[in-house]
């Protein structure tokens, strides 16, 4: 098949950003101020189209990068589709005529594609210096590294995406591989690609590939054959190809028994047929039997058209859009096609990329595949979609962000919560001095000092290039600290870069006292924040306050006062040497628990529940355990998700087990990214299920958690579950409790697609715990 197949050596359409680009309008701290062109920009005769355009832009107002002021814009945008025929300007007159022009220099072009016909909006137009986005290109106008090819203008513009896509679970469906298509030639009809003169080009029966002259929008460039082809054999050795993949599909379908396949290649009589390019396959079928099929579907052939001229096209991108949308892995035939926003999307890890060659070993090589590559591949897929093609805000902030990466900028901060006293100015609450509590004379924990906050924004430039890596978070802003930092060598805190290190026994290391004074590990030191979530109970939550005087490594204390009435007046206040803040919040929600308060200033969160009833080196240790698996929650009540077989769900137990997937966040640390991927990124749906429930939203947290890292939680000590002597009754006794609790986790579940959860076998106690050792030495800890 190699020898038949035409091998061409093309010089792609190219342009330098640095001489495309003016960067003095863009400095690397502007943040990025983008300009978005109002429709009047354009006269009254571009025909853009309302629902595409409106979702966009909306898209575009809800990015804190677009600003109202053109003067110090580093980015002007203009979204333009079809434009009709019979207006006297041209496209290019339209441009030409933007008040900001100045020969596209800083200017981005998003071509929203309608017509499956069109490869390119921009046919002929001189686009001057400006970045082109769009969905189709043709392989002589598409600049590699300078345009930005966008997916279809098929998402979703309200609601949420997770409520239009299929469990990613089985692995394996009824079929291993589907195709539906049927392939348009004419050949009358021209197979487009730019041309020098006139913009448009064909080659044909009539055209001589062979030392033919192209011209892209601003540079020539020249097409070459391998070989002497002969105009007619160009063509016939093209369409030989085409048959040639059909019989192979063909006998795949009739010779292979172990597995199933789905296969047309003429659309059935009176279905719906979208048709594009000569020489590409049309789509056949409603969206509605596209779906159905897609979602009985392992994996989908997509098979690129046939014209190697042509870099990207509406149909293909559709198909690319409906198969991760559906969960069926895409298997791209045709590696000359660009995919959208490759800059920022590693397809490799979501898509089967193979050129049309290989058609012959397809069903060997996608037999390989064992069920944890097509989940993960389907997951990864899934993700994708939400994250950066399934709506039109998403479709929006990709295409900034790609543009904004390139020039080095970081992304926008994430803004984060305030956090209003629940006391007016006028009053001052009554503070009372308290004992420490009982701690023993001979234990060292670790230094009580002044509160140190905990170092934010140190990476804004040097984080962005693994950004959009990070799966399952969030690309599209700037985070004070996260827990995917890297470590440095171990014997840079002792050369060059000891700054923060406290290494025990300065680096000789130790058990007892060197072990307590100080934190070790692999990070410089520092403090974390308790967060209290309280309700109605004063004298249980002023206990649990109490409890923290004296905590080593303690920055502050954050009481989330979750009744809409003030505490009493006459309530007293313990003196713990540390600030007590205690927020007001606007309603009674478990989800205020989770906000990313700007009052919290450490990476590290303890959060407990005012009947939480912890000493204080079970908090040390849970916190130096932390230090070491940062991106993991890690606390002392166990939980896990049991699979009931009569009813094919998920059941909360709280039993005693070998095995967890849950760590309750009543007594837990966590790092504060996760507060803000909570309140901000993951789906609407599950804080409002924990508002109707007034429960689960420590689940949602470790469901997040586990989504975002594919790891379990880390139980510390012997603790199960905390006793609250006269503690009024809690919710948690009630039947209801766990049957809402039932309740989350499917739904949970219905969200992400999949059960995120892992178990883990195993709890975290000291190095020496139980470990006999001399009478002279100390433990790390005497009761853990």
């Amino acid at each position: 098949m190699t020898s038949r197949f035409p091998v061409w050596r093309r010089r792609r359409a190219s342009a330098e950003c640095t001489s495309c680009f003016d960067y003095s309008r863009c400095s690397l701290t502007s943040q990025f101020p983008v300009y978005v062109y109002n429709r009047k920009d354009f006269g009254a005769s571009a025909n853009v189209d309302e629902s595409v355009t409106h979702a966009m832009m909306q898209g575009f107002d809800a990015s804190p990068h677009v600003t109202d002021d053109p003067d110090i814009a580093c980015l002007y945008v203009a979204l333009i589709t079809e434009y009709s025929s019979n207006v006297s300007s041209t496209l290019e007159d339209l441009l030409h005529q933007l008040p900001y022009w100045n020969s596209g220099v800083n200017h981005l072009l998003i071509n929203i594609a309608l017509d499956p016909t069109d490869v390119d909006v921009f046919e002929g137009v001189d686009t001057g210096r400006a970045f082109v986005a769009s969905s189709s290109f043709s392989d002589f106008s598409f600049r590699a590294g300078f345009d930005i090819v966008l997916p279809p203008a098929l998402g979703i513009s309200s609601g949420e995406v997770w409520q239009h896509l299929p469990m990613i679970v089985p692995a394996r469906r009824k079929y291993l591989l589907m195709f539906s298509g049927e392939y348009i030639y004419d050949k009358l009809e021209p197979l487009t690609f730019r041309k020098a003169s006139s913009g448009y080009g064909h080659f044909n029966e009539g055209t001589v590939l062979h030392n033919s002259t192209y011209v892209s929008r601003n540079s020539r460039h020249l097409l070459e054959s391998e070989n002497e082809w002969s105009k007619s054999d160009t063509l016939k050795t093209l369409l030989y190809f085409e048959n040639t993949i059909v019989e192979v599909l063909k006998s795949i379908q009739t010779q292979i028994e172990s597995d199933r396949f789905f296969f047309e290649f003429v659309c059935p009589g009176g279905s719906e047929k979208l048709v594009g390019l000569n020489g590409e396959w049309a789509i056949c079928g409603d969206e509605e039997r596209r779906a159905s099929l897609l979602r009985q579907s392992t994996f989908s052939l997509i098979l690129a058209p046939t014209n190697y001229s042509v870099s990207s096209t509406l149909l293909t991108q559709q198909r690319v859009f409906e198969s991760l949308k559906n969960g069926a892995v895409p298997v791209i035939l045709g590696d000359y096609l660009a995919l959208p926003f490759a800059e920022v999307i590693r397809w490799s890890e979501v898509a089967v990329l193979l050129p049309k060659a290989r058609i012959t070993e397809l069903h060997f090589f996608l037999q390989t595949f064992v069920d944890a590559d097509i989940l993960e591949m389907r997951r990864r897929g899934r993700i994708v979609f939400e994250t950066y093609l399934g709506d039109a805000r998403s479709a929006a902030d990709t295409v900034l962000a790609v543009v904004r990466a390139r020039l080095k900028i970081p992304a926008f901060p994430t803004r984060e919560e305030p956090s209003p006293s629940v006391f007016n100015d006028s009053f001052v609450p009554i503070k009372e001095t308290v004992v420490d509590a009982m701690l023993d004379a001979e234990e060292i924990l670790g230094p009580v000092e002044p509160p140190m906050n905990s170092p934010r924004y140190r990476r804004n430039f040097t984080v962005g290039w693994d950004s959009f890596h990070l799966l399952s978070g969030d690309p599209f802003h700037l985070y004070p600290f996260t827990p995917f930092e890297p470590v440095m060598p171990a014997d840079a805190k002792f050369v060059g870069s000891s700054y923060g290190f406290r290494p025990i026994g300065h680096g000789a290391g130790g058990a007892g006292k060197e072990f307590g004074e100080a934190l070790g590990g692999n990070n410089p030191r520092e403090q974390f924040t308790v967060v209290i979530l309280t309700y109605e109970r004063e004298a249980v939550l002023i206990s649990a306050v109490t409890r923290l005087k004296g905590l080593p490594h303690l920055n502050r204390v954050i009481v989330v006062w979750n009744n809409a009435r003030p505490p009493s007046e006459d309530l007293r206040w313990p003196e713990i040497g540390v600030d007590v803040h205690v927020v007001r919040t606007a309603k009674n929600s478990l989800n205020n628990r989770f906000l990313p308060y700007d009052a919290i200033q450490t990476e590290a969160i303890l959060s407990l529940d005012d009947d939480a009833h912890l000493r204080h080196d079970e908090i040390m240790f849970g916190f130096r355990i932390w230090r070491e698996a940062r991106d993991r929650i890690v606390g002392f009540p166990g939980r896990y998700n049991a699979w009931d077989i009569n009813h094919e769900s998920w059941l909360y137990n709280s039993n005693y087990s070998c095995e967890l997937s849950m760590v309750l966040t009543g007594a837990a640390f966590f790092h504060k990214y996760y507060t803000f991927l909570y309140s901000y990124v993951m789906p609407q749906s599950i804080r409002d299920k924990v508002d109707e429930y007034l429960n689960c939203e420590d689940l949602a947290m470790n469901f997040l958690v586990a989504h975002v890292t594919r790891k379990p939680p880390i139980k510390v000590t012997s603790r199960w579950t905390f006793r609250c002597p006269g503690c009024p009754k809690a919710l948690s006794v009630e039947d209801s409790h766990f049957h809402e609790r039932h309740k989350c986790l499917n739904f949970f579940v219905q969200v992400y697609g999949y059960m995120p959860l892992l178990n883990t076998q195993y709890r975290a106690d000291s190095v020496l715990f139980k470990t006999r050792i001399p009478h002279e030495k100390q433990k790390c800890f005497k009761f853990i």
